[in-house]
């Protein structure tokens, strides 16, 4: 078994303890961004599921990236926390605009002395060979820093994502993925447990997929219905599950999955007063002691059953 310190996963606390000796937090950064399912490129009406603000809700305020960070350190008060930060540019699509603005803003946040490092939430049809070798350049000026990319794959069936209006094809995933890798640029893929028509077996295949992938890290979380989205109108693919299903079925996933993937996030939230379902999402803390707590009852960890004969593809 893997040591995975305090948790039965490989949990970013525990990735960033070993390599900074310190807990590290993430401040939410809003960079003015739109999306191009939602600026009519693609479409005009944004994914299925996402909400006004690009899952930006909980981004720090201010005019300029320097300004947000000042506003999210400031959040923490007088709480013992680490000296350094994780500059997150959350909402929307972080790498869709010219090349010249990406590198001023993600360079603002670097320049920061606390920001250890920053991450990156794009789509994969959203990133071009100039964005990478700019982020390779910004890595070179700024060492001992690091520079992540997330991808939302949310799904790996094709007919759910034209369902959710996704707006790209597997392959593009898979090419993007395998060029950030070329570059070395550390890769964290979201994925979307509950999607309308997935099942346990779809959302098994989609670890499988992603443990032949070789992603840096994973973010899970369950569908959550947000008030204002296309996918609040349909009541017929609201999330069923119960909180004891959505653990047992975390449990098989974590099972299954490469103990080398670091685990980003095991469960979602959205702003309280705007979450339509499941109810149980509004208590994060208490899905995550519920899995603890299930997990260690059954004395099982993060790749229990993972090996060659589960890895695959579709």
């Amino acid at each position: 078994m893997k040591h995975f310190a305090d948790k039965p996963y490989y949990s970013l606390d525990c990735f960033l303890k070993e390599q900074f000796g310190e807990k590290i937090y993430k401040i939410a950064i809003d960079a003015g961004r739109t999306c191009p399912v939602r600026d009519g490129t693609l479409d005009t009406r944004g994914c299925l599921f996402c909400s006004a603000g690009g899952s930006g809700e909980f981004a720090a305020h201010g005019s300029s990236i320097s300004e947000q960070l000042r506003d999210g350190m400031n959040k923490f008060g007088d709480k013992q926390v680490g000296r350094r930060f994780i500059a997150y540019f959350q909402s929307f699509t972080n790498t869709y605009a010219p090349t010249e603005v990406l590198r001023r803003q993600f360079s603002e946040s670097l320049a920061e002395p606390s920001v250890a490092g920053i991450s990156i939430a794009t789509r994969p049809d959203c990133i071009s060979e100039e964005c990478i070798r700019m982020l390779r350049e910004l890595r070179a000026c700024h060492p001992g820093k690091f520079i992540w990319v997330e991808l939302g794959l949310q799904t790996i069936h094709e007919s759910t994502a034209r369902l959710i209006r996704r707006g790209y094809p597997l392959s593009c995933f898979e090419d993007t993925m395998g060029r950030l890798t070329e570059a070395r640029i550390p890769v964290i893929v979201h994925m979307i447990i509950g999607l309308p028509h997935e099942g346990a077996e779809e959302n098994l295949a989609g670890i499988r997929y992603l443990n032949a992938q070789h992603p840096f890290g994973i973010k899970l979380h369950q569908l959550h219905v947000i008030r204002g989205t296309d996918l609040a109108r349909h009541p017929e693919w609201y999330p069923s599950y119960s909180l004891e299903d959505y653990i047992t079925l975390l449990i098989q996933l974590l099972e299954q999955m490469s103990p080398d993937i670091v685990i980003h996030r095991l469960t979602g939230d959205g702003p309280r007063n705007l979450t339509i379902a499941p109810e149980w999402s509004l208590h994060k803390r208490n899905v995550l002691n519920t899995l603890h707590r299930r997990m260690r009852e059954q004395n099982t960890w993060q790749g229990k059953y993972y090996g060659p004969d589960i890895i695959g593809t579709l």
